[in-house]
This record gives C-alpha cells, structure tokens and sequence, in this order.
C-alpha cells in the first residue's frame, strides 16, 4: 500500500532510529506530515535532542507503552519487538505499521539492494557498495550497518543505489518492500527474545523476497544448511535465484569458485574476477562474501574491471577477525562482532590449526548451547566464560564432550577475562574475543566491547615492554 499523500505520523522508540524519523519528519510538517507524535517507552525521559525536536513541532510522550489516539502511519524502531504490547498498542491505532527501511523505500523506491543474514551482512554491504563506486556508480550503505535509509531520502541524487543492510528486525513487519537486488547469506538461531522462536526468525528474513519478480535478482546462499528448509519458498516460480556457494551446481545464474578464481555466471555468461588469494579479507566465510557482493554489484550494474579492483582493494572492518597485536609471542584477535553461536565456529575455522584462547561472554541470548560447545570444546586449547552469561556458558561448555581436555576458566568481566587469556595463552597461541553474545551487560554495543578490548591489549602491551 502505498503512503498517503498526506499522513499523520506515529514513530515507536527514541533511539537513533525513532530520532531519526522524528527529525524527518519535522522538515516535512505541513507538506507531507500533517502531525508527528513519538512515544519513547516507559523508561524515556526528555532529552537535549528530543527538547529541539518538540520545538521544531514534535510531540514526544514519556513514560508509557499504552499508545492513545489515531494515526495513518507507525514505524516502529528495530528494538520493539513486533510481540510485545507497546507494538501491539501501536497498531491498534494505526492503520499502517512498518519499519524505517520499508518507510523509507514507499518513500523513494528505485534502486535498492538489500542485504541480509544471521552473520557476514555489514561485511556484504560495505563491499557491495565499494565495488559499486569502483566502477563509477553512485552509491551509498544504509541501513543496519548504522545509517539510517530516512537520512538519505531527501538528498539522494538521480541513479543512486541503496545498498542497505537489513536486520531481521527491519524486515519482520515488511509488506510493499520490493528490492531489485536482494541477498541472504546465512541462517543460524539468533534473536531468539525478540522474535519468540527461530521460525519466526527465519520468516522474517525471507519475507525480504516477498515482492520479488523475474524482473529482479535474489543471491541465496545455497549451501547454507540453516536456509536449506526455505528453499522452495526462495526460489519460488516467477523469481529469478542466483545460486551463491563454493561449489559450480551448473545453474545459469551463480557464483563461485573456479580453480582459486571467484567467477560470477549471470544468464549463461561467466566473469572471472580475481584469485581468492588476492582478497585481503581472510577466511572461507569472507570468500562467500566476496562472492555475494560481487554478484550484487554486477547485478546492479557494476564493470567486471570495478569489481576487480574493488575486491583487492577492500580491508577487513573493524571487530571482524580484526589482528590487535602480538604480545609476548601471543597474537590477540577482535571479532567482537560475533554474536551468536554459528559466527564463532566460522571465526574457529578461520584459524584452523592454530592453538586457541577463546573469550566467550557477554549479555545472554537464550541460544541453544549444546552442540555449539561440542564444536567448541574439539577447536580450542582453552576457553575464559566471562560476563552475565559466564555461568551458563562454562556449565553448557563442562558438559560437552572433550571438555576435559582443555582449560576452562571464568572472568567476571572482560578486562579481567583478557588477564586470564595471558596467563593462560603460550607463545605462539591466539587469544580471540568471539564472544557468542550481546555485549549490553557492560557496553553500549559491540564497536565498543570491540575498541575495550584492543584497550586492554594495549595496556599488556605496555606491560610486557615495561617488563622487559
């Protein structure tokens, strides 16, 4: 359905997002917006931003989840879950309800590729967006990668691409969405709270091809296990499916590799790109990124010679497998980003061979743990639980088969969990944060559990020069 041409506006949450939308929508009121009314939840309070906005013509309502009135539109923010009672009371009032993303496409439609994903998504994106603009096309990342869609509606310029990560979230209240590009890496149990069980999950990131076409191109992960029970949904008739893996299954649209070289098949005709050993992002799982984006950007129009160049030249983000330093003969590795079960194991494969010191902890998510410590406990050498879910962690992690042939150890937080790893690690050993968990029961997020623990890298950095 598409907006009114003129909409009375109700915006969930004051976070960035609900932030956002609300100083959006007040440079539109009396033109498109007639009114704007956020509702912060029961623990907001006013604010220096949310006071500027009331005063460019926002309401804003502390203090309570029960939502009074009518309204044409409500577009929650990602954090309200679509079964809780603060969004149910939202949508009584509202004749439509939607996320920023879908708000913001019914806004400006053309040219959006989307990106989703249980891990590897703001990898994806930010590759497929470099690989655009290396072969001259205008291009710009949104979405969950930390920029909004809404804040770049208004200024975007005439054949700009959209290339917008977009979490489950995002996507579990979709309906007119309608990418011309769409991309789903992976499928593991993550966000489980949110969403009540892990069907519910997996729907909502499927419902990203809802709207899609012979017209359109959706990159599926066919050798994924955890997406191979919503296959027949993807590929539905009527929907072109490019076949993304390592492996060459023969279908007229993929992407693979061929004798070391990552090659792209779009309609019968292939384009050998660049050596796997060439990419300067490591690791199998970086390999089928590289092999999505690649896809993404040719389909969305990008030269054989601009994805070369581009998937040389681009470096691994922050908190992905992210090298810190070698201290004392021991490497110390940042993937704070990993958090959840399935993202770690593709961290351990990574380093295949080498001795393990592996920090798992954090904020718990409810994850089933049984087989992923199995997996875990045949990998490392040693495993420090550290966190709120430290117990629940080591006591899954005692239980696994082959526990008894590793160390465990527990930390109450991470600083004290980086001073455990060092008394543990030996020479040559690599102590990595992969944590299987949100980060929220000490950070504000994962950059941040992230930049903490390359902090206290340094800080032993600094020891052991002033011990030598």
């Amino acid at each position: 359905m598409p907006l009114p041409q003129q909409f009375t506006l109700l915006v969930l949450g004051q976070g960035g997002t609900g932030l956002e939308l609300a100083s959006w929508a007040a440079s539109h009121l009396g033109e498109r917006v007639t009114s704007v009314t956020v509702y912060g939840g029961a623990s907001s309070a006013p604010t220096e931003r949310t006071t500027a906005l009331e005063t460019a013509g926002v309401a804003f309502v502390y203090g309570t989840e029960e939502v009074a009135g009518t309204f044409d539109i409500c577009v929650a923010s990602p954090g309200i879950s679509e079964f809780c009672e603060f969004f149910r009371s939202a949508r009584a009032a509202s004749s439509q309800i939607m996320g920023e993303p879908e708000f913001a496409w019914l806004l400006s439609p053309e040219r959006w590729c989307a990106i989703t994903g249980t891990n590897g998504k703001t990898t994806v994106t930010s590759l497929t967006d470099e690989l655009l603009r290396a072969s001259g096309l205008d291009s710009v990342a949104v979405g969950n990668i930390g920029n909004a869609p809404i804040h770049e509606v208004d200024r975007r310029e005439e054949g700009e691409w959209f290339v917008a990560e977009l979490s489950s979230y995002q996507l579990a209240t979709t309906e007119a969405f309608h990418p011309r590009v769409a991309v789903l890496l992976n499928l593991s149990p993550d966000h489980l709270a949110w969403h009540r069980s892990h069907e519910n999950y997996a729907l909502a990131k499927i419902r990203m091809f809802k709207n899609m076409n012979d017209g359109d191109i959706a990159i599926v992960n066919i050798e994924d296990e955890g997406l191979a029970p919503y296959l027949d949904r993807i590929c539905d008739v009527g929907r072109r499916v490019l076949h993304l893996g390592l492996a060459d299954d023969g279908a007229a649209d993929a992407a693979f590799v061929r004798d070391g070289v990552l090659t792209v098949r779009m309609a019968g005709e292939e384009h050998a790109l660049v050596r796997v050993d060439e990419l300067r992002i490591v690791g199998v799982h970086n390999v089928l990124n590289a092999l999505a984006a690649s896809a993404a950007a040719l389909a969305c129009g990008a030269s054989v010679v601009g994805v070369c160049s581009g998937l040389r030249e681009f470096k691994p983000l922050p908190h992905r497998l992210e090298p810190v330093d070698t201290v004392d003969g021991v490497r110390y590795v940042n993937d704070s980003k990993a958090t959840n079960t399935d993202a770690v194991l593709t961290a351990l494969a990574a380093f295949d061979g080498a001795r393990i010191v592996l920090l798992l902890g954090g904020s718990d998510k409810g994850t089933p743990l049984e087989e992923f410590m199995a997996e875990v406990a045949s990998r490392v050498a040693c495993v420090v639980c550290f966190g709120e879910a430290r117990e629940r962690l080591r006591t899954a992690l005692m239980d696994a088969p082959g526990a008894a042939d590793i160390d465990i150890a527990e930390a109450e937080d991470l600083r004290d969990a980086v001073d455990v790893a060092r008394s543990l690690a030996q020479r040559g050993d690599t102590v990595l944060l992969s944590p299987a968990c949100a980060s929220f029961d000490e950070f504000s997020g994962f950059e941040e559990r992230g930049e903490a623990f390359r902090s206290y890298v340094a800080d032993l950095a600094a020891l052991s020069e002033a011990e030598a």
